[in-house]
């Protein structure tokens, strides 16, 4: 019978993919954000994606399990779906707002993952894992914060053409 601690290390295998997956396709939307702000908001969060790579495996190694990636297909339709915008609005006024709203589909996903996972953690008496969850899904709800703030300060004002 699977009891809590494998549908936990099953969900942090899939969440390992995410973040990896993740990794790759934040240069890629910075690259194609046309704000400066916004770019610098995908390029700040990369380098925190790859904290969380790392305390994803601290996470696993405080299981004493092996860190290991399960296919996330939900990570992987989102990225599609925001490769698949950044190339429909390329050009566009409204290419920055497109790009915020592919990456918080990412960040609300993540952030729902990771919120499961503390809980879990804490169900499990892993106060390591719990700590390390937690520190990444406070990073995650301020990634989603900060996409939102550039999209009501900036991208959705050119998205309809307004932008001074």
């Amino acid at each position: 019978m699977k009891m809590l601690k494998e549908l936990f290390l099953s969900q942090l295998a899939d969440v390992y993919d995410a973040e990896n997956r993740i990794v790759k396709a934040l240069p890629k939307m910075a690259k194609a954000a046309t704000c400066n702000s916004l770019r610098d908001a995908f390029l700040s969060h990369l380098k925190e994606t790859e904290g969380h790579v790392k305390k994803v495996e601290q996470v696993f190694k405080s299981f004493d399990a092996k860190p290991k990636a399960q296919k996330c297909p939900a990570t992987v339709g989102l990225l599609e779906e925001g490769d698949e915008i950044a190339s429909e609005f390329k050009g566009s006024p409204a290419i920055n707002a497109a790009l915020i709203a592919a990456a918080q589909k990412v960040e609300h996903y993540e952030t729902a993952t990771y919120g499961c996972l503390h809980e879990w953690a804490e169900l499990l008496d892993n106060e390591e894992a719990a700590r390390l969850l937690q520190e990444i899904l406070k990073q995650e709800e301020a990634a989603n914060s900060k996409l939102n703030d550039l999209a009501l300060n900036r991208s959705n004002d050119e998205a309809l053409g307004q932008a001074a």
